[in-house]
């Protein structure tokens, strides 16, 4: 596969995106002539983080953008030539779900844990093109499972629902950056569903790392929800009553 082909892969009229782009108001452009831009000021903040780190952690509420951001991000550098691959993981802890008892084979099995990846893929990249750069490696969707022993070099990473990582899960990914990898990790925790017994590898990995150079967290909250109206007043009486319980 050249580079060649990789650009027609990535572009529709042959046009690039320059490195200084990342860093304005829209980061790349979508299907259909659509600009996605960073709508917040915190989605602002998550893309002057990943400009400036080779690691960043974008925590908050669902709704906030964070993965949606990060993907965007992906697609720009990759289009620049910044890197030259995308992988995108989730850990395939779901509400209690176990994927041994799901039917089908594995890729049945985990495409409905990784569909907001694909989704946010669908919407920057035309779908043929999308499919062959899947099928050639370029952008890879996998479980955190198959980050086990590698080295993720050359490459944007983005670690979804980091929540629901254990702490030895958390370090295994963390530490499976190469020389030029960039990593974004991101996570709400209030949806975890781990075990009450285990702890998350999420807050495990923030309390770590949080000031160490090289290393952004950005910590999104609802003002930065983009969802139905309804999706802040859910979130802020979820947290009111979580609260209360803590107290008690």
């Amino acid at each position: 596969l050249s580079e060649n082909n990789i650009d027609n892969l990535m572009t529709k009229d042959g046009s690039k995106l320059l490195s200084s782009d990342i860093g304005s108001k829209t980061i790349v452009h979508g299907n259909h002539g659509v600009k996605i831009r960073a709508k917040t000021i915190n989605q602002r903040k998550l893309v002057d983080l990943v400009n400036k780190n080779d690691m960043v952690f974008a925590v908050g509420p669902a709704g906030t953008g964070k993965t949606y951001t990060a993907v965007a991000l992906a697609v720009q550098a990759l289009k620049a030539k910044e890197v030259k691959r995308i992988i995108l993981t989730r850990p395939a802890v779901e509400s209690g779900e176990n994927l041994g008892f799901l039917p089908g084979d594995l890729k049945e099995k985990l495409d409905p844990y990784l569909m907001p990846l694909y989704d946010a893929l669908r919407d920057m990249i035309p779908a043929e093109k999308l499919a062959d750069m899947i099928e050639f490696g370029i952008i890879e969707i996998a479980p955190l499972a198959f980050m086990r022993g590698r080295t993720l070099d050359k490459a944007f990473v983005i670690l979804d629902e980091a929540q629901n990582t254990t702490t030895m899960q958390m370090k295994m990914f963390l530490t499976r950056m190469g020389m030029t990898g960039k990593f974004v990790i991101t996570g709400d925790m209030s949806q975890v569903d781990l075990p009450r017994t285990q702890s998350s590898g999420l807050v495990y990995a923030l309390e770590a790392l949080e000031k160490v150079e090289g290393v952004g967290v950005v910590r999104m909250g609802q003002a930065d929800v983009l969802r139905h109206r309804l999706v802040k007043k859910i979130i802020l009486a979820f947290e009111k009553v979580e609260h209360k319980a803590k107290k008690n």
